[in-house]
């Protein structure tokens, strides 16, 4: 039997396959992908979406915090701020909580950063008036410039944050009390710790002001906690390179 013409079964052959099979041939026309190819473009695409809306949420919630405290925000209020759906917040983040836990973290890993930049070894080789800007600055800028990680830190009581803030106040302590050892070496492990102890007490009360006020209020603020820290730790440490 002679064979039907190549046209004619192409004409019966069922409509997925010729149409996968055109979908191919324009491919190869154009240089486009086809099929799987395709589906592993988009997938960087949908990833880059994604992590811009938390982004996007984050940066709300922050807001949010910020303005009414934890305990008094809602998502709702979030993805108001968000201006986005709740529905839409709910693909990414279950509840409230998740969304602070995930902004705390980000939030604790930039101050930690921070604290190794304000803690450096060379900064002990400086006068204490010297000494008090190059620790105190970095950490006051950093609060100043990310409000929510006070509101998250202290009050919050989130069970996933509250444990990391714990450990992020223990590490401060003992960087403290590491330039107290280098120049009072004498000192007691006991009176080191209280001192320590009063010193990120009297910079946590001066923060609240500090980020309460603006301006010339809060450059005022900044040097009143820079004098009353001189003051308090100037007869304690002896060492002649203070002096």
């Amino acid at each position: 039997m002679p064979e039907r013409p190549q046209a004619e079964n192409a004409a019966k052959a069922p409509k997925a396959t010729r149409t996968t099979a055109a979908g191919k041939a324009a491919g190869k026309a154009t240089g486009q992908p086809t099929g799987s190819a395709t589906k592993k473009a988009a997938a960087p695409r949908r990833q880059a979406r994604g992590e811009r809306r938390i982004a996007q949420l984050l940066d709300a919630a922050a807001s949010v915090f910020c303005r009414t405290g934890y305990a008094a925000a809602s998502t709702n209020a979030i993805a108001r701020e968000a201006e986005v759906s709740p529905g839409t917040l709910y693909q990414f983040f279950p509840n409230k909580e998740a969304i602070a836990v995930h902004l705390g973290d980000e939030l604790l890993r930039r101050a930690r950063d921070m604290h190794g930049q304000a803690f450096l070894p060379e900064n002990l080789d400086k006068p204490l008036p010297e000494l008090l800007d190059a620790v105190l600055d970095p950490v006051i800028a950093f609060n100043c410039e990310n409000p929510a990680f006070w509101a998250l830190m202290h009050g919050s009581g989130i069970p996933g944050i509250t444990q990391e803030r714990e450990e992020l106040h223990s590490g401060l302590l003992e960087r403290v009390q590491g330039i107290l050892r280098t120049f009072c070496p004498d000192g007691s492990p006991e009176e080191l710790t209280r001192v320590s102890g009063m010193i990120l007490g009297i910079f946590k009360a001066a923060l609240d002001l500090i980020l309460a006020s603006e301006g010339a209020e809060r450059a005022a603020y900044v040097a009143e906690v820079k004098t009353v820290l001189l003051r308090y730790l100037e007869p304690m440490l002896t060492a002649p390179h203070l002096h």
